[in-house]
Formats: C-alpha cells, structure tokens, sequence
C-alpha cells in the first residue's frame, strides 16, 4: 500500500471512538446543509489527503467559503442537480456530519451518493455513518422516486466499506489508479443500490 494511503489506513483504524452502538439507538435527521454550516466542515477537514478521501476532486485544500459558496449553487434550479444535508443526531442536536446525493438524474432516475463524513473523530464507528447512509437512500427512493444510487469509495476505506454494504450497496466495479494524490494514485470501488433491493431489505427487517 502506498504511503499516504497507508497513513489515511491507520487513521481510520485508529480514530477514537465510544464503541459501536446499535442502529436503533441513533436517530438522524438530515437538514439542509447552508451557509451557517460552512466554518463548520472547513474546520473537519484538516489535511489535502483527507479532504480527498471525504470529498473526491471537487474542492481544493485549503477548503474555503468561496468555494463552498460555488458548491452550494449546485442545489438550486428546478429540479436541483444536487442536495447536500447536514446530519444531526436528534439525542443532543449535535451536527454530526455531511452527505450529498449528487447528479440527480429525474429521466434516468439515477442519483450519485457521494460527500460522506461523520465529522468528529470520536463520533466514527458508532453507527452515524449508517443511520446517515439509510436516511439519504430513504430520501433518494421515496422522495426523488430514484430508480438508482451509486457511489464511489477508495479501496482502502474499509469502514466506509463496509458502511455502505450493511446498508445495501454492492461493489459492481473497480476504478484503477483513477485519482491522483500528490506522487500517488488511489483506487476505487463502484457501488450501487437498486429501488427494489432497498424496499426487499425494508420488508427483511
């Protein structure tokens, strides 16, 4: 494994938490993510390594508001290509983290799920991850009435990994080498969920 990887590896391995808690016991809302939020996710993002593992090639670090400001144009027009949340754990209605469903296609009914963060590293590995996935893929299939949600993860994400699989999400595909970091380049996993896999887990439960 590359070096930058490897160190983002032992990150993730290593970040602290209180413990995994079960599902039921986190309840999620998602709220629209706006200008009050920005200082917020500028200060989660701490290094160009990390900022690309979260967000992919879109910003550029340091994160800015300017940037932000150009971002959230995205979720305007009519229909909107994009819709970006806040996650707020309802317990302490705490802002816990960031998630997007982007290229909201309403003719293919197919959206990209992309974006993710739990933003503390004491709240990762606990269950926010998947209570915010299934809120967003809730959202895509009986709000949007999508038909499709994919996604793209970095090979060495197991967390997120394997977040996205409990959820639903199947690896239909491998991206090699397809970003570049500094003298190093990433590989990625191609995700997906279907309408009617989701609605067959909701039945299952």
């Amino acid at each position: 494994m590359h070096d930058l990887q490897s160190l983002l590896q032992k990150d993730i391995a290593t970040s602290p938490h209180r413990g995994i808690r079960n599902d039921f016991m986190i309840e999620i809302e998602l709220r629209p993510f706006g200008q009050n939020d920005f200082a917020r996710l500028i200060g989660w993002t701490k290094s160009p390594e990390f900022l690309l593992q979260w967000a992919g090639p879109i910003f550029t670090y340091p994160l800015d508001q300017k940037q932000l400001e150009q971002y959230l144009l995205g979720t305007e027009g009519n229909p909107p290509r994009r819709r970006i949340f806040k996650a707020v754990e309802m317990r302490n209605q705490q802002v816990v983290g960031h998630i997007e469903l982007n290229e909201i296609d309403s003719k293919e009914r197919s959206a990209t799920l992309c974006r993710v963060l739990v933003g503390e590293p004491s709240e990762r590995r606990n269950g926010i991850g998947i209570q915010m996935v299934k809120k967003i893929v809730e959202f895509g299939f009986d709000t949007l009435m999508l038909h499709r949600i994919d996604l793209l993860v970095f090979d060495f994400n197991f967390p997120a990994i394997q977040c996205y699989e409990k959820v639903g999400f199947v690896k239909e595909g491998y991206l090699r080498e397809a970003r570049r970091i500094k003298d190093e380049y990433w590989s990625s996993y191609l995700m997906s969920i279907l309408e009617d896999e989701w609605r067959a887990r909701l039945k299952n439960q």
